[in-house]
């Protein structure tokens, strides 16, 4: 679930090049986020996440955050830490007293920004959307839709503040009928961070009981 969430993060983070031209609105539109986004140094996000089937009757709703450096990433969601330290993928759940360090996967890399941004630079139609009002914000959506009808995912809608240009919502819409959104609640840039905060501290784990899993 972490690593589906970080995914679904780092198209908050950093969005999509190009997609065709079946909109150029649109297309101006995600090429403004890109330049914005890319340009900081790091990013910290503050989110509501919500996961919502009907039919199934689930529905989960939780807080998380998460720090971008570069390809770096520390997250912490569902009671559980996440750091991706360049090399190493380090999960570690306090409840279970657990660590598990691994090699991350091409699927675990995709979660990266700069993986991210490659992956999406194909792959879908994009439309321009709705335009909402949310307490004096200018929220623009613009709907992906993936070109592959393989895919779990029916469509995934964008919101936009016009004024940042950063995400402010996510609408993933699966072809099961789940719904999962993400609502930025903060978005801060070019913070002031320490120098260790992607580096894992094995022996501070081990001082405290927790077993170590190595995948």
């Amino acid at each position: 679930m972490i690593k589906r969430t970080l995914t679904l993060l780092s198209i908050v983070t950093l969005t999509f090049s190009s997609f065709g031209q079946n909109s150029e609105k649109a297309k101006n539109l995600l090429d403004e986020v890109y330049t914005n986004v890319t340009s900081y140094d790091n990013i910290y996000i503050d989110f509501n996440y919500s996961l919502e089937n009907t039919e199934a009757n689930i529905k989960q709703e939780t807080k998380g955050n998460v720090t971008l450096m570069g390809d770096k990433y520390l997250a912490d969601l569902f009671g559980a830490k996440q750091l991706f330290d360049g090399s190493k993928v380090y999960t570690v759940v306090p409840e279970n007293e657990e660590v598990t360090i691994e090699s991350p996967s091409e699927e675990e890399n995709t979660v990266t920004p700069s993986k991210m941004l490659t992956f999406y630079k194909t792959g879908h139609n994009y439309q321009w959307d709705i335009l909402q009002n949310v307490k004096g914000r200018k929220i623009q959506f613009i709907k992906l839709i993936p070109i592959d009808t393989n895919t779990e995912i029916k469509s995934i809608l964008l919101g936009i503040d016009a004024g940042t240009k950063h995400i402010y919502k996510l609408i993933e819409t699966g072809k099961n009928g789940t719904k999962t959104t993400i609502t930025v609640n903060s978005f801060k840039t070019n913070q002031p961070l320490s120098k260790s905060l992607f580096t894992f501290d094995e022996a501070k784990y081990e001082s405290e009981g927790y077993y170590i899993i190595r995948n």
